[in-house]
């Protein structure tokens, strides 16, 4: 045991300490970065979906306006006041 050095020792640890720390700085902001560019491309197609959507909804409402307005155009007009008239003269 004389010839181990205690002040040897515990700088090495130390040293892996920092050593530790350092590597985890880096491999964490690594992470960060990563994710902070998943999150921002989440973002803008999130956008983009949302964009898309609203255009759909009022190609839907205007085509559905357009049908709505065809079926008004195309149904027959009823005459209430012809009807009775007709039912009048029967008499």
């Amino acid at each position: 045991m004389a010839d181990f050095d205690l002040g040897d020792g515990v700088r090495k640890v130390l040293l892996a300490g920092i050593g530790a720390l350092a590597t985890g700085y880096e491999k964490g902001s690594a992470i960060v970065d990563d994710l902070v560019k998943k999150g921002e491309l989440t973002v803008e197609q999130g956008k983009s979906l949302n964009t898309e959507l609203k255009r759909k909804v009022g190609e839907a409402l205007v085509n559905d306006a357009n049908k709505d307005a065809a079926k008004a155009d195309a149904a027959p007009a009823e005459e209430p006041a012809a009807d009775a008239a007709d039912d009048s003269n029967k008499d």
